[in-house]
């Protein structure tokens, strides 16, 4: 069993660096540890347990920031901001579902180092677009800082780019400020019913194409609609969301009703109703885990007016299940098992389409055989050696984590 090093400080995270560091040691860097099992498997001495890392330090509801320790668990943060009113409008995903662990175990530090974002993306975008600023230590043992506590803070290199997405693999993040917004007042959900995916591609094209301010645009096949609770429908879903004050809403479901109503049968969640669709949705939850064989999972991004291309040609080599997020610009989809979890065909087929794709969910063995994240070749992977070489020369942060030698 890997040691395990549990900082409680941002001192001591330091402190904890420069002794593996001196030790040559190569670290696992983790928090709650919810999204362990996604990338390569981990080939280090010690994991670094940033979970003691956690509160809030700073949160000032009128101009829109927080600040909190790395190791905060998101739910913490969340019922904080709701209770007044706001939240994190990136709608950051929880992985527990697609590997059968409880809900609600992410950190604030996991979230902006994996670059989580929900079915809000499409307006609200990422959480790198979120992210004011950090302080972080790097591979080198050292402490530095990046951004503030405005948006437009313009001193130095915007780091916080560079860090979400990075897993880990460049700096330990210690502590985190973020961009807030408010809480919705209501929201109501359009469905259409029984749409192809072609169909419901150009629907929520020309959705999104309105001036309806749609703030979520997802299609699920009948046979992966069945597997989301609260479906009432025997025909696949296509969904729109509208938020917002409940004069505006109502006002914008009439529009967009009238706009849709060409592409056939229409029905309506309410505000309750169409929460729990959305979380389903952000999670993956018609992917949740059985606990029984488990079949890969990817998660693609394209453009949305080539997802269901993409999710037919891969499903023409290799037998998928499907459903698209984003106005068809993200496609989860889950095949079944085979000795390369569908790596050469996904990531070949997501390529030629111009987008790229994570391999979310295989066996440890398959994860450490196959690319997991997408394939870096030429100028970009010199680039990211070089990166990763200026902030951890001697890769002891979650090495190999993304891609081999790395």
């Amino acid at each position: 069993m890997t040691d395990v090093l549990k900082p409680r400080d941002a001192k001591e995270v330091e402190d904890a660096l420069r002794w593996a560091l001196d030790g040559a040691k190569a670290l696992e860097v983790a928090g709650a540890g919810s999204k362990r099992a996604i990338g390569r498997p981990s080939q280090t001495d010690l994991t670094l347990d940033l979970s003691g890392l956690s509160g809030v330090t700073l949160y000032e509801p009128e101009e829109l920031v927080l600040t909190a320790k790395a190791g905060t668990p998101l739910a913490e943060i969340e019922a904080l901001v709701a209770s007044k009113n706001q939240q994190l409008a990136f709608e950051p995903l929880d992985y527990g579902p697609v590997f059968g662990a409880p809900a609600g175990q992410g950190t604030i530090g996991g979230a902006l180092a994996a670059n989580l974002s929900g079915p809000r993306r499409i307006k609200a975008g990422a959480a790198r677009d979120h992210f004011l600023g950090f302080t972080a230590v790097s591979g080198r043992g050292e402490t530095f800082k990046s951004g503030g506590r405005v948006v437009k803070n313009v001193t130095g290199y915007d780091l916080c780019k560079l860090m979400a997405g990075s897993w880990g693999t460049l700096a330990v993040l210690t502590d985190v400020t973020i961009k807030v917004m408010p809480r919705p007042e209501t929201e109501q959900t359009l469905l259409m019913l029984g749409l192809t995916d072609a169909e419901a591609i150009a629907a929520m094209s020309v959705a999104m194409g309105s001036s309806c301010d749609v703030s979520g645009a997802a299609h699920l096949p009948w046979t992966v609609a069945l597997r989301t609770p609260g479906h009432a429908h025997r025909t696949s879903l296509t969904a729109l969301r509208l938020e917002g004050v409940a004069p505006s809403v109502t006002h914008r479901e009439v529009a967009l009703e009238d706009l849709m109503r060409r592409f056939g049968e229409l029905d309506l969640l309410g505000e309750t109703e169409s929460r729990a669709f959305w979380q389903c949705i952000r999670d993956a939850y018609p992917f949740a885990s059985t606990g029984t064989v488990e079949r890969p999972l990817w998660r693609l991004s394209t453009a949305p007016g080539n997802g269901a291309r993409v999710a037919a040609a891969i499903a023409e080599k290799a037998g998928a299940q499907v459903f698209y997020d984003w106005a068809g610009g993200l496609v989860w989809i889950e095949l079944l098992p085979s000795p390369d979890a569908g790596a050469g065909v996904v990531h070949r087929v997501v390529a030629d389409a111009g987008g790229h794709a994570t391999l979310i969910r295989a066996p440890t063995a398959v994860r450490a055989a196959v690319d997991v994240f997408p394939p870096q070749q030429g100028g970009l992977a010199a680039l990211t050696k070089r990166v990763k070489e200026s902030f951890d020369p001697k890769g002891m942060l979650n090495p190999g984590r993304m891609w081999a030698g790395i």
